[in-house]
């Protein structure tokens, strides 16, 4: 059976000036040492933002479930610092909140493009403050299926259709353009996500159906073409939402 992940970032924010607050030293865990929290998942700070992740989910239910329960735990935890969660694709922070040297961390692991097959470059931004929560979302890959073709299909059925919700464009000039990915052993980390989609029960449904239906496109349908693949792209990377409704109207997507 196909499993799914994620491990989403956010940030926090004090509601009562607005001002975004760094994650560091307030929740604790660290890449190479995540905090448990309970129910196999996982947080930890990463740069300015929390991160969490999930054990596999076999279904929708247990991948709302495990979200939730992380999502919770998280906003008790901010709640008990007098500050709330603040779940947008980016953010800018005040210099005084980029003081550590965690703050400056970008890139720890390359991740790469799977329409060229090459490493992507590390994220530089003119803004030095612009910070980016993204909503990467963990696939197991069937035998004999190309993790890039899924990743790939992704990008046509979730990265194409998030346009549709998230509206923010400052995030790729971090990260988030098309076709970005990790490999895993299991198969892959689709990392063009943002993490607007894990804001109700509906759209992280809607995630994993739109996973289900990029996994099957990879698995049975023809290669994308140059031309077909190029356009994917470029809806992604400029946002496009005329280019989204061709695309939709040429795969049959509704």
């Amino acid at each position: 059976m196909l499993t799914k992940g994620c491990d989403p970032e956010l940030f926090l924010r004090d509601p009562k000036t607005g001002q975004m607050i760094s994650s560091i030293g307030l929740i604790g865990g660290s890449k190479d040492f995540p905090q448990a929290i309970g129910e196999g998942c996982a947080v930890q700070e990463d740069n300015v933002a929390v991160e969490f992740n999930i054990p596999p989910s076999k279904s929708a239910e247990d991948f709302i479930t495990s979200i939730n329960f992380a999502l919770n735990t998280i906003r008790q935890r901010a709640k008990e610092l007098g500050l709330e969660l603040c779940i947008e694709p980016s953010a800018v922070f005040d210099d005084v909140e980029l003081m550590s040297p965690a703050a400056k961390e970008f890139g720890c692991e390359p991740d790469y493009n799977a329409w060229t097959g090459r490493e992507n470059p590390r994220p530089k931004c003119d803004n030095k403050n612009l910070r980016s929560a993204g909503g990467h979302i963990h696939v197991s890959v069937p035998d004999g299926v190309d993790s890039c073709r899924v990743v790939q299909a992704m990008d046509l059925f979730v990265g194409c259709q998030m346009l549709k919700f998230d509206t923010d464009t400052q995030r790729r000039k971090l990260y988030g353009r098309a076709g970005a990915c990790r490999f895993k052993t299991y198969g892959v980390e689709y990392r063009t996500a943002s993490n607007a989609w894990i804001v109700s029960d509906e759209r992280i449904r809607w995630v994993w159906e739109q996973t289900e239906k990029a996994v099957d496109w990879a698995e049975t349908m023809p290669p994308f073409t140059p031309e077909q693949g190029q356009r994917i792209q470029d809806c992604i990377n400029n946002s496009d939402l005329k280019l989204l409704e061709e695309l939709n109207a040429e795969f049959g997507i509704n």
